[in-house]
């Protein structure tokens, strides 16, 4: 009946708001894709009046046909395996809101690939029948991909399946015939690499997979028995959700959040609450071409962010601001966004003047970026909607499996940036006019104790560069106890000594 009421809410608002528009786009999209997705839908004449992932649309279906959204919080899976990719989300739902906690995805993992196999495996029974190699003949391969598709459509309901092309090459019939357990054979190392995204994205969202409460399928090749097999394996036995079309359940989500944004619909879909996240980090360069996080990974949207910086250079009066994507501490593996200069900031030492930047994501994941210094009125700002080269869906991937398989290197890094960072700051406070010679000398020491310590150890343990902080912050701590507050300290260098608290 549900499904039915969603029907006739898109006809409905088709009729009546056929200007207005909701697109989905997957999960995975980047800030420029999304970006150019919404341009196109306004170049077409339409009020894109909001973008929608394509996992959340589905568990939108889903929620208000199968599953009782009631007080209690679930935790929903949206398994979206299609034509050429396979996407995972991790959702929250409660009281009607949902929230995605997470999410895995593959760009290059689809039925096309089971077509593949399915494909080669025909090539080498016809050339090992007929000794003929038909891979160059893009007739012949044309006709044989689409007699492997419609097989493999069909092994989802028969056990068997015929492949058949009459007058394949020259006058030679193909026939032959494939089991399901011959293409599960061939393919069993795709169907695991789906099921491997599933535990990176609970892997991801720090969610026990005994927390799961719903499975959701999306796309046509959810329909694979071998697929639903393993995904039942994965969570216990656990009944998947299949009470809505898979290629339909996306325009169904999108179609109540057309319907929920046109004031239109019971109370159940105005009260509907959608809430996504940022499927990468974004943040700064700062000095030593690294990447200061401002908005980590998985940070619901909409959202503002913001984060101070400071001065690296002595007198200096504009700063470069520029943009990154990504899961790595260091720049070079990460995608620039884009930039732009913050000119006219008061000359003073480094790491006087301060820099406030701030991150805003709109509710199509839209990122605007804006810098002022916090002593004066200059400002600058940019709206991420090009940039040098377009980040591919599997660029997206390699940067968090690469960012998994060099954790440790980064946290080794930030932590090594963060107490290059903290000698920086205690170097500029004891420039302070109201400290004596020996507290000045005593600062002073310390710091530049801890900077030698970080030339000659290049490759140190994060236990003892955390070690050599304690340590500073210890004696700077010390010195201040024994001035009973008498430093008009740093605010930030205050609140780095209250950590080690």
């Amino acid at each position: 009946m549900i499904l039915v009421k969603m029907k006739e809410i898109a006809e409905a608002y088709l009729e009546c708001t056929v200007k207005n528009a909701v697109i989905t786009v997957p999960a995975y999209f980047n800030n420029s894709q999304r970006q150019a997705t919404k341009n196109a839908g306004t170049i077409a004449g339409l009020n894109v009046m909001r973008l929608m992932d394509e996992p959340t649309a589905a568990a939108v279906a889903y929620g208000f046909d199968k599953i009782t959204i009631d007080t209690n919080k679930k935790n929903l899976i949206v398994f979206d395996l299609g034509g050429g990719t396979c996407d995972v989300s991790l959702l929250s739902v409660r009281h009607g809101n949902f929230k995605v906690i997470a999410t895995a995805g593959d760009s290059h993992l689809g039925g096309e690939d089971f077509n593949d196999r399915l494909v080669d495996h025909c090539v080498r029974e016809f050339q090992s029948k007929f000794n003929k190699d038909i891979t160059r003949d893009a007739s012949c391969m044309g006709r044989l991909r689409t007699a492997c598709e419609q097989a493999k459509i069909n092994l989802s309901f028969t056990t068997r399946a015929a492949i058949k092309v009459d007058h394949f090459y020259g006058d030679i019939n193909f026939n032959t015939r494939i089991s399901r357990v011959q293409f599960e054979k061939l393919n069993i190392d795709l169907f695991t690499r789906c099921t491997d995204l599933i535990e990176k994205c609970l892997a991801d969202a720090k969610i026990d997979k005994t927390k799961v409460d719903a499975v959701l399928l999306v796309g046509g090749s959810t329909r694979i028995p071998k697929i639903q097999q393993l995904l039942q394996d994965t969570f216990g036995g656990k009944e998947l959700c299949k009470g809505i079309h898979p290629d339909e359940a996306v325009a169904h989500g999108a179609a109540i959040l057309a319907a929920n944004l046109s004031n239109q619909g019971d109370k159940e879909v105005q009260n509907l609450v959608l809430v996504d996240v940022t499927p990468l980090s974004l943040g700064v360069e700062t000095h030593g071409e690294k990447m200061s996080v401002v908005v980590p990974r998985n940070t619901p949207i909409p959202t503002r962010k913001g984060s101070d910086f400071e001065t690296v250079n002595d007198n200096q009066t504009s700063a470069k601001i520029a943009i990154f994507e990504g899961e790595s501490a260091e720049i070079k593996y990460n995608n620039l966004l884009g930039e732009f200069k913050l000119i006219g900031i008061d000359p003073a030492p480094k790491g006087v003047s301060k820099i406030d930047i701030v991150f805003e994501i709109d509710d199509n994941g839209i990122l605007a970026v804006s810098a002022q210094g916090r002593y004066n009125s200059v400002k600058n700002e940019i709206v991420i909607s090009k940039r040098n080269g377009d980040l591919t869906p599997e660029e997206i991937q390699t940067m968090v499996e690469a960012a998994a398989r060099y954790k440790a290197e980064d946290e080794e890094l930030k932590m090594r940036i963060s107490l290059e960072d903290f000698v920086e700051k205690v170097k500029t406070m004891a420039m302070d006019p109201g400290l004596s010679d020996p507290e000045k000398k005593s600062m002073e020491e310390a710091a530049e104790n801890v900077r030698a310590w970080l030339e000659t150890n290049h490759v140190a343990a994060i236990d003892e560069i955390n070690k050599q902080k304690k340590e500073l912050a210890a004696t700077i701590r010390r010195l201040m106890k024994l001035r009973r507050g008498g430093i008009p300290y740093d605010e930030v260098l205050l609140l780095s000594l209250e950590e080690e608290e």
